[in-house]
């Protein structure tokens, strides 16, 4: 299972009613923020969530509207006694921009852990969630990421019987260990059905539609992707400033062939973007509006 929130919607300023773009992913225990804009730990406490589990921050890119509310983070973190290592990923120069930023928030009681993408694709695994960065278009350096829970297969109790596998290993092969024993070397595959399908969700902020996206976020659970404008004639704007419309994210979703689409990353003059969501159906019937504080939970298709 996977919790989502969408923290903040927000471009470019934070206003009254939408904090900048961030979104947190909880499994398992543990959470990852991807962004941290100004206000983001306004939203988290709005949405009674605590910034002490994060154990990973994942930058899309280093415009302030996506990172400017690191420092403050870090501090409450710091207050709040935590001493667990703090893992970073992001773009090239991750290091460099932290290190900057952290003249307001130079003491910490914990290590932070840098993971600088290199080149256009980059993966980690963290806490059982594959992570995978993928580079988009904008005006600077930026990626996309796509957050996944693989799923093995059932376990096949006759296979295991038929073999004389003990009952004391059952439990290690079904978590993918390699056993060896007197009587042989037991593996995973010859207890385990098929991999059945896990969970995904792509999020990509700031750029312009790409076949990489198209790509990543194959058959996502959901795609949390910007939608700058929802006006149409500002489409020629989105294509000058490297941004997206409601539109060209509903056609990346359709091609795609995911799920579910939220729509995010608003500009500060789109005030109600609901209005413009018929249009968006048409094209992706399971199109969304994003809001601050909008939550999601993916669970397991079974079979």
């Amino acid at each position: 299972m996977l919790d989502i929130c969408l923290l903040g919607t927000g471009g470019m300023m934070p206003l009254p009613y939408r904090w900048l773009t961030s979104m947190i992913v909880r499994y398992n225990g543990m959470s990852l923020l991807v962004d941290c804009g100004e206000g983001t730990q306004i939203a988290l406490k709005e949405k009674g969530w605590s910034p002490k589990p994060i154990d990973v921050i994942c930058f899309t890119h280093y415009h302030a509207d996506h990172i400017s509310g690191l420092p403050g983070m870090l501090l409450t973190m710091g207050n709040a006694e935590r001493t667990e290592p703090l893992t970073l990923i992001g773009p090239r120069g991750l290091g460099r921009v932290v290190n900057a930023l952290r003249v307001i928030a130079p003491e910490l009681p914990f290590e932070i852990v840098y993971q600088e993408i290199e080149g256009p694709e980059a993966c980690f695994t963290l806490g059982g969630m594959k992570i995978e960065a993928f580079r988009v278009n904008h005006n600077v350096l930026c990626y996309g990421y796509s957050i996944s829970i693989e799923r093995t297969g059932k376990f096949q109790l006759q296979r295991a019987e038929a073999l004389g596998i003990e009952k004391r290993y059952w439990n290690r092969l079904q978590k993918g260990e390699t056993i060896e024993t007197p009587e042989g070397v037991f593996t995973p595959d010859m207890v385990l059905g098929a991999p059945r399908k896990g969970l995904k969700v792509t999020y990509v902020t700031d750029t312009r539609p790409t076949e990489g996206i198209v790509t990543h976020a194959k058959d996502s659970d959901l795609f949390i992707c910007e939608g700058m404008y929802g006006e149409p004639e500002k489409k020629e704007k989105a294509r000058e400033y490297k941004h997206m419309t409601f539109y060209e994210a509903a056609n990346l979703a359709k091609k795609a062939q995911v799920k579910e689409l939220w729509l995010t990353h608003f500009s500060p003059s789109l005030v109600r973007a609901e209005e413009f969501m018929p249009e968006v159906r048409k094209i992706f019937p399971a199109a969304f509006a994003g809001k601050d504080g909008k939550t999601a939970e993916l669970i397991y298709m079974e079979e």
